[in-house]
């Protein structure tokens, strides 16, 4: 009789384990679906490929749910992956609601002690997301690699994981561009060119500023994320992987350099600083080299950080690129530092040193993975601690204000672009019939944002004015931020948002109508707009592009050709075009770009040379036949210098260390009786960014009359809006906006960017109007 139940539990146990190896082979891994295991030289994988792989994983694993949310700019599908253990992901829905109840104590009526048990029931919530810079080609493939370890083995450590952590992993936050840069690659492959960048955005609009879009959520992939990921799932730990120069450090994790933003919290800055430097110290005992913190990124934006307004630490990892998926190899003499560490010294924040040779993609996917899951480790082990620290900002955010410290904001009626945003990052936007608060009055349909509230710290950084330090280093250089240095998005869209220092009542309206800005800019359907598209891609382009779709009423919008190769197929200007009804804008671009476009031999010939000395005459003569042009930026510097236009760019030549504005927003004033201001008030913004500032020349030629539309107030103390402006006091008085007369036709040059990634909507009327005038 023991013989026989011997016998059956062994077969029992046998039937079992060949089950569970049947089903564990049945679970793919990335090289069945991709053909090629992630990390191989020369090879990446498009986008349909990505999400049959995930699919696969999902019907093969009860560790993973993968959903499409939604499609992109392009129509391809926009997914994300859930993984956890398959008991946490049956009980979904009650972990979501422990982090629902954390990050706003209100539904709990702000009690400590409830907030300690659900901090002991719930699960630390980690958001991945992968690719949103197409040309950093690993981060697309790791999501895979990551994703079939976590679904497939089992490692203790990885039990670990899924028992106390429940991930969310987006393969890629940019789809559309993981197949340009494909395609571009397979098609350079095997050829001198081999390893470019492609001659177009890898996002339709945007290119490589979709990740400056994460406060005014233009795109349709931002605003996916944020309304059916982050606000949903609400992550204590948003790890962003990233690639960043061949020639420096092999990897970065935070903390980030000074400054931080002022209205991210302390539990933020000891979060990533925490997290960040035990996976530093995680990868080099583990033989990983040229690992650095602390250098190179800062934490300043919230352009490119929502998780720090809402609770979750972003981890930002950067690793070093090689030329897409093809490996180079780097003489040690052409590592380079940064700011923060020294690539041939070991520091505090830099080291093992890597000291040159063969880097390849398989390199990229390692330390990528590497570091993903040292980061899992942290959220795991330490699950507890990082879901108090995440109840610990929504309970201070939530506090009651005092008298004399800022209570909320009242936005004036007409603000529709500013609420949608607020309202969209979760913000809590109240609607109010007129009232008073002092002396003060407001008026109907102003709309009330109090700061008690859970993300109250993003909407103080929307509107709150927030000014740059004045860094200067020790040889009296300002030293330059990450990115820029204004994100006041009141002032952008141009909408007065008035700060109350002191509690207040107001009465709510009984309705309110669907009111609305508008934004829209009437123009004949007769009108034709121009733009000139480079072969060197231009992120402004694709903005001015953008606004002008989305904000103008219909009218026909043409290229002057694809790649303005005057040689290849002639401007259309002067030939089907009607000059008197039509314009043509520039982007911001350098003179060289658009003179000369890709030099010969970077880039196959197709894709060589600008607009040449025989497009200029063509330019020329569309403005005296009663054309107009549109400069913005620094391409006015092309139209001054080609044209011989009576104007001097009076910035050129300046030092850093006597004038430097890295993007910042200014107040400008306005002549009101120009065309191009119709319908302003006199004063403005300015984004003003590596930009020219005008000083009107004496003129030979009596054909050309030259107008200041707008100049910068004589008094510098009134010039700074928001952001950093050292040397500020050159530029006083001086002019920011111009107009040349020519012939028949116009010429108009922007100091400045007006259509301002999609955000300076306090600006489009400007830009309309020059365009159409």
């Amino acid at each position: 009789m023991n013989q026989v139940l011997t016998l059956r539990r062994f077969l029992a146990v046998n039937l079992l384990i060949f089950v569970f190896s049947a089903f564990v082979y049945m679970q793919p891994a990335p090289k069945d679906v991709l053909g090629f295991t992630p990390g191989e030289d020369y090879k990446l994988a498009n986008w349909s490929k990505i999400v049959e792989y995930f699919q696969k994983l999902d019907a093969a694993s009860d560790r993973v749910v993968f959903k499409t949310i939604g499609k992109t700019t392009l129509g391809k599908p926009f997914s994300y992956a859930l993984i956890s253990s398959p008991q946490n992901l049956r009980r979904l829905d009650y972990y979501k609601d422990i982090n629902d109840k954390l990050a706003d104590p209100r539904k709990i009526g702000r009690s400590m002690s409830e907030a300690r048990k659900l901090a002991k029931k719930g699960k630390t919530f980690v958001l991945i997301t992968h690719g949103i810079h197409s040309t950093e080609v690993g981060s697309t493939l790791t999501s895979t690699v990551i994703a079939h370890r976590l679904a497939t083995s089992k490692e203790k450590r990885i039990r670990k994981i899924l028992d106390n952590t429940i991930i969310v992993i987006v393969p890629s936050l940019n789809p559309d561009g993981v197949d340009i840069v494909k395609n571009w690659y397979d098609k350079t492959l095997g050829t001198k060119h081999e390893g470019t960048s492609p001659p177009e955005l890898y996002h339709k609009y945007v290119g490589h500023d979709n990740n400056r879009d994460w406060y005014a959520f233009t795109q349709v992939e931002t605003q996916m994320t944020v309304e059916k990921i982050h606000n949903v799932y609400h992550p204590q730990i948003v790890h962003d992987i990233h690639q960043q120069g061949r020639n420096g450090a092999r990897f970065f994790v935070p903390p980030y350099l000074d400054p931080v933003e002022p209205n991210v919290p302390k539990e933020i800055v000891e979060g990533y600083t925490e997290i960040g430097e035990y996976i530093a110290d995680k990868m080099r005992k583990s033989g990983k080299q040229g690992i650095t913190t602390a250098s190179t990124y800062d934490a300043w934006t919230p352009a490119r950080a929502y998780s720090h307004y809402h609770g979750g630490a972003r981890i930002l990892s950067e690793t070093a690129s090689a030329r897409l998926a093809s490996p180079v190899t780097i003489d040690p003499k052409d590592l380079s530092s940064r700011r923060g560490f020294d690539v041939n010294k070991v520091s505090r924040n830099y080291g093992p040193l890597w000291k040159g040779g063969r880097w390849g993609i398989g390199d990229i996917v390692d330390y990528m993975q590497t570091g993903a899951f040292h980061l899992l480790d942290h959220a795991a082990a330490n699950r507890e601690k990082w879901l108090k620290r995440f109840h610990t900002i929504g309970y201070d955010a939530t506090r009651p204000r005092k008298s004399g410290e800022l209570n909320a904001f009242v936005i004036e009626p007409g603000s529709s672009r500013l609420v949608q945003a607020l309202k969209r990052a979760g913000v809590e936007v109240e609607d109010a019939d007129a009232f008073s608060v002092g002396n003060k009055r407001f008026r109907k349909r102003s709309k009330v944002v109090r700061l008690d509230q859970p993300y109250g710290s993003f909407a103080v950084a929307m509107m709150g004015r927030v000014q740059y330090p004045n860094l200067i280093d020790d040889l009296g250089n300002p030293i330059p931020p990450y990115d820029v240095t204004a994100h006041d998005l009141a002032l952008l869209t141009g909408v007065e948002a008035m700060p109350v220092y002191q509690p207040f009542k107001f009465p709510k309206p009984e309705s309110i109508q669907g009111f609305g800005d508008g934004g829209g800019h009437p123009c004949n359907d007769t009108y034709t707009f121009g733009a000139f598209r480079s072969s060197i891609p231009s992120m402004d382009e694709g903005w001015t592009r953008w606004v002008i779709e989305r904000f103008s009423s219909p009218v026909r919008f043409r290229y002057l050709n694809d790649y303005c190769k005057v040689e290849k197929e002639p401007f259309y200007i002067g030939d089907t075009w009607d000059p008197t009804k039509s314009s043509v804008v520039f982007p911001d671009q350098s003179p060289n770009q658009i003179l000369n476009g890709y030099p010969d031999g970077s880039m196959p010939k197709d894709y060589v040379g600008g607009v040449g000395t025989e497009g200029v005459a063509k330019l020329k003569k569309y403005v005296e036949d009663g054309g107009t042009l549109v400069f913005m930026n620094n391409s006015s510097n092309f139209a001054i210098e080609q044209f011989g236009l009576p104007i001097k760019n009076i910035a050129k030549d300046w030092e850093r260390k006597d004038f430097y504005i890295p993007g910042s927003i200014l107040r400008i004033e306005l002549d009101t009786a120009h065309p191009v201001a119709k319908s302003m008030d006199r004063e403005s913004i300015a984004w003003f960014q590596r930009s020219p500032v005008f000083e009107v020349q004496n003129s030979e030629n009596a054909s050309m009359e030259v107008n200041v539309i707008a100049k910068y107030p004589e008094d510098a103390e009134k010039i700074l809006l928001s952001g950093w402006a050292h040397g500020k006091e050159r530029i006083a008085g001086k002019a920011a906006l111009v107009e040349v007369k020519m012939g028949k036709g116009k010429i108009v040059l922007f100091g400045f960017r007006p259509q301002y990634r999609g955000q300076a909507q306090a600006t489009f009327p400007l830009m309309f109007n020059a365009l159409s005038y």
